[in-house]
């Protein structure tokens, strides 16, 4: 229950989580908790604004004796990936979200947590809300829809922000400090086909593919996790070569950021083939059950009979799809070079829906080099073409090239070494933050990235550690006390 949640320690920070996470706040829905954080800031007495595009900015002068410190923008985004499992029932636009205390971690029942970003938002108003904290003064930047497109970062115009220093709390390794990030930019792509009429010699089956881990498409792509749309058209694609298999509908994935965990498929076959269908199905999903057994060990296909679908798709289209969806890459494209251990560029192909007449597959490519991110882009973008399909680029936003000069950098690196006897791992991500947007609109600002552990996010398996978030809290209370002077 949220209620125990409220209990553990820093009390401060965990009750504005708690707070928090009883406001809906799915990416592009945000107005509530724009409101929320609003009626916040102006019930502290603080400077707090809307900007045209729903970012929220409250302002807090320095406590007595920091005055002569430099401002520092502290940054988190308002937004949630907004995720479940098939068997909860939830409903994200009404709900707070359900959480609990599991040994070290805090979970949600079902759903995904918003610990991404949401203890950065919560570490941010403890801070604001604390009359005891010391702190130079405070330019609080909470943007919105940083999971879907980071309109928010891409619509804050220069001069709203005074600060020197930024500080984003969007960083899911506590011992880690970011200092760079991935770009990305999503790939479309669409066409309509005919259906045809299921012939009546045909019957219907489901396939189901779930009990997959998912996670986020950037930090966790490398980890060789099942993609349920990629394991998905493995299966159609085999019972279409061996028995002819025919596509009515497929549903398959979610959001783009999130690595696809289930996906369900509506078919036909000959009436004649449905014992070796069976047969050879149940033999093909024990193989891939065997490729995946270390890392997905939770996988489930079903293959079950049902009404015979009216529909089924064109079947030039079908074998064009098929291929494509066979062909497109997914997962790591490429190794950074100068960084060890880097993804550089990657691709996820995160939802397939074919239904009444209609294909969209979304695919959210990513790097640190923006010329790789548009040659892969431009891979995926030749491979549905050349079935027919229109491909539409969006949401293109830049990377966060490291400074490993960084002022702030230095003074974080010596202060986290001082407080836990090793070194930090500074490093960049394969995740996009909005750094390197907001770098765009504020080049002179000196950037950092940091967070407590979290684990699983974007995922109904998002959790945050209980004794990294404390961990935390003492790092960012000791860092605004070492913020340098003007």
């Amino acid at each position: 229950m949220n209620s125990e949640i409220r209990q553990l320690q820093p009390q401060a920070l965990w009750n504005k989580f708690a707070d928090l996470n009883a406001v809906p706040r799915a990416s592009k829905k945000e107005a509530r908790v724009i409101a929320f954080m609003k009626d916040f800031g102006n019930k502290l007495g603080l400077e707090t604004l809307e900007d045209e595009v729903g970012n929220v900015i409250i302002k807090k002068p320095a406590t007595a004796g920091m005055e002569n410190r430099k401002t520092i923008v502290m940054q988190s985004h308002l937004d949630m990936v907004h995720q479940k499992n098939n068997d909860t029932v939830f409903d994200f636009d009404t709900q707070g979200i359900n959480m609990y205390v599991d040994g070290d971690w805090v979970r949600a029942k079902g759903t995904t947590l918003g610990a991404d970003n949401g203890l950065g938002v919560a570490t941010i108003m403890a801070i604001l809300e604390s009359k005891e904290i010391p702190h130079p003064a405070i330019e609080a930047l909470f943007t919105i829809d940083e999971e879907t497109g980071m309109t928010g970062a891409m619509g804050l115009k220069s001069g709203v922000l005074s600060g020197k220093i930024l500080l984003n709390l969007d960083t899911e390794e506590d011992d880690e400090i970011g200092v760079g990030c991935a770009g990305g930019i999503d790939v479309t792509a669409t066409r309509n086909y005919k259906e045809e009429e299921t012939p009546e010699f045909k019957i219907g089956f489901t396939i189901t593919v779930k009990g997959l881990q998912g996670g986020h498409s950037g930090m966790q792509i490398h980890e060789g996790l099942g993609n349920a749309n990629k394991i998905m058209n493995r299966l159609l694609f085999e019972g279409f070569e061996n028995f002819g298999l025919r596509i009515s509908e497929i549903e398959g994935g979610s959001l783009r950021n999130a690595i696809p965990r289930e996906s369900k498929a509506i078919v036909a076959i000959d009436a004649m083939h449905e014992t070796v269908f069976l047969s050879e199905m149940e033999a093909l999903v024990s193989v891939i059950k065997t490729e995946y057994k270390t890392m997905e060990p939770h996988l489930e296909v079903l293959v079950s009979k049902c009404e015979t679908p009216k529909m089924i798709m064109d079947l030039g289209v079908q074998e064009g799809l098929t291929r494509a969806l066979y062909a497109a890459h997914n997962g790591v494209y490429r190794m950074s070079a100068d960084i060890p251990n880097l993804v550089e560029t990657s691709n996820n192909i995160a939802k397939v829906v074919v239904k009444n007449g209609n294909i969209k597959i979304d695919c959210l490519t990513r790097s640190s080099v923006e010329t790789s991110k548009m040659d892969l882009a431009n891979s995926i973008r030749a491979c549905f073409e050349l079935t027919g399909c229109e491909v539409d680029f969006s949401g293109d936003y830049p990377g966060w090239t490291p400074n490993m000069e960084s002022p702030i950098l230095k003074v974080m690196t010596k202060l986290y070494e001082d407080l836990n006897g090793e070194k930090p791992h500074v490093a960049a991500c394969h995740a996009g933050l909005e750094c390197g947007i907001l770098g765009q609109h504020y080049p002179e600002m000196d950037m950092i990235s940091f967070g407590p552990n979290i684990k699983g996010a974007h995922s109904p398996d998002e959790r945050a550690q209980i004794s990294s978030v404390q961990k935390f809290w003492k790092f960012v209370l000791e860092i605004l006390k070492q913020i340098p002077e003007k």
